[in-house]
């Protein structure tokens, strides 16, 4: 079986999280609600991966983000992909009065209390994903 090592990140304001609709543009999970994620480049450490994300997907820096937590890695199958399963590490930051500028790997952004992710249609295991993190 063949696994693709990724990071995924809800960022945190007050008591919301910010979920992403993925892209037309991007390879996979078009279309799907997701936390911030980016594929994990060889021997790169997730956490710099996480942050590196943030600022390509969102435009916001380093500084303007608190790192609050990680959960154990995660390992999630999708129906689309046959043999293939991803290795998500998690992570939540915390971010203020936050200026979501989306580049061209998502198409819409919503924030979110944590029930409300049933009501979209996600990535496979989003839902257990944020939950890791609370």
């Amino acid at each position: 079986m063949r696994s693709t090592k990724i990071v995924t990140s809800f960022l945190k304001n007050n008591d919301k999280f910010l979920l992403l609709k993925r892209s037309e543009k991007v390879k996979t999970m078009k279309g799907l609600w997701a936390g911030v994620s980016g594929i994990i480049e060889q021997d790169e450490e997730p956490i710099k991966r996480a942050k590196i994300e943030i600022f390509e997907e969102l435009g916001i820096v380093e500084k303007q983000i608190k790192f609050l937590r990680t959960a154990p890695k995660m390992n999630v199958s999708s129906p689309q992909y046959e043999n293939h399963e991803w290795i998500i590490f998690p992570f939540l930051f915390e971010v203020e009065n936050p200026n979501v500028k989306l580049n061209w790997e998502n198409s819409d952004y919503v924030w979110i209390k944590e029930n409300e992710i049933k009501n979209y249609k996600t990535v496979p295991s989003i839902d257990k994903v944020l939950s890791s993190l609370l």
